[in-house]
């Protein structure tokens, strides 16, 4: 069986159903890749900063090891929460946390960690689609191949094993080019949620010892 060959001779309705999935399956497969980059590089950099920010209660020092680690979403959270320190700092040298201070502060540490949050899931969407979607693409080129095959058969008006097969063949691969799409994506996002949840996790405790922190050296 030569499937470039089935290709050539599907139906047009059928090639322009391959192309939509092999767009799908190719693009899911970019972003599989950089979601597996960029989370790693996350990661990393996050036990990098995590391992300075537990040895040092000096802020500013803890804030230049946040410059060297960008792509730490607990190091976005920490210059966010420094930044409104250094905020508070301009108008009241000596910080006294008062409620309305640690309420904005917080504002900060969850605005920054939203936005951290909005930066790992970006894309993720076009995986839980290509998931969930291409299926039944495929499986639309399949029905649409399969209605082409039995036309054919009352054109030559035989119903023959020569005659069907063919044409079945060419629907067939409809669904198994939207399988190889899908697989792929939904397992790389369940996976990359998983991480993606325990980085979640990560940022929440890194907020809550963050403010911590700052209560005791700024606490009345």
């Amino acid at each position: 069986m030569n499937v470039f060959r089935l290709i050539i001779d599907a139906s047009l309705v059928v090639k322009l159903v391959l192309l939509i999935l092999i767009f799908f399956s190719v693009f899911s497969w970019a972003i599989i890749v950089h979601k597996r980059r960029m989370l790693k590089t996350a990661g990393l950099h996050s036990r990098k900063f995590l391992a300075v920010f537990e040895k040092s209660r000096n802020l500013s020092e803890v804030n230049e090891s946040a410059k060297r680690h960008p792509q730490s979403p607990l190091a976005g959270i920490f210059q966010a929460g420094y930044k409104e320190l250094s905020y508070l700092a301009k108008s009241n040298p000596r910080i006294t946390l008062t409620p309305s201070n640690v309420d904005s502060l917080s504002r900060a540490l969850s605005k920054a960690a939203n936005s951290e949050i909005s930066k790992l899931e970006r894309m993720m969407s076009f995986l839980a689609t290509t998931g969930s979607v291409t299926p039944f693409i495929g499986l639309f080129g399949t029905v649409w191949g399969i209605m082409d095959a039995f036309h054919k058969i009352g054109v030559v008006r035989s119903a023959s094993l020569v005659t069907v097969a063919p044409g079945i063949a060419e629907a067939l691969i409809a669904t198994a080019v939207g399988l190889f799409a899908a697989i792929p994506a939904v397992i790389a996002y369940n996976a990359y949620l998983s991480r993606i949840k325990d980085l979640i996790g990560d940022m929440e405790d890194f907020s809550s010892e963050f403010l911590g922190i700052v209560e005791k050296l700024y606490g009345s």
